[in-house]
């Protein structure tokens, strides 16, 4: 399994011998207090977003199905991407913000709820720790 780990925040997408099963999958979610967990047991993968704020920040976003996959997808991409970037050169950009990389597959389908989660994510990480992950 292969976990990411950023800051005070923790965001796990785990995944072991992933096998792309269609678009359409069983997702469980539980919310409790600032936790978010989503979790897709035929893909093996799981995201964790702990941050003080965050499902308060998310309630006031566009709602699911706002966007579509694709787009979620696109811009996922080019986040982890730089966020990627950033973690690979902590002198640079501090080790406090970037301590890992995250490891998102862009040939892997997560599904929408996982892109979706992820994408609020790092528009929530920006504005709270005034980073421009573009």
């Amino acid at each position: 399994m292969k976990y990411i780990l950023p800051l005070l925040f923790l965001i796990t997408i785990a995944s072991c011998s992933v096998q792309k099963q269609g678009s359409e999958s069983t997702m469980s979610s539980e919310t409790e207090n600032d936790t978010v967990r989503i979790a897709n047991d035929s893909l093996e993968y799981e995201i964790i977003i702990l941050e003080p704020g965050f499902n308060a920040w998310i309630a006031t976003q566009r709602p699911r199905g706002y966007y579509g996959q694709t787009f979620l997808e696109q811009r996922n991409r080019i986040f982890v991407t730089n966020y990627n970037i950033r973690a690979n050169n902590p002198s640079q950009f501090g080790p406090d913000l970037y301590p890992q990389q995250i490891n998102y597959e862009f040939d892997v389908d997560y599904g929408y709820e996982v892109n979706y989660l992820l994408y609020n994510y790092f528009l929530y990480f920006q504005q709270k720790y005034r980073q421009r992950l573009r």
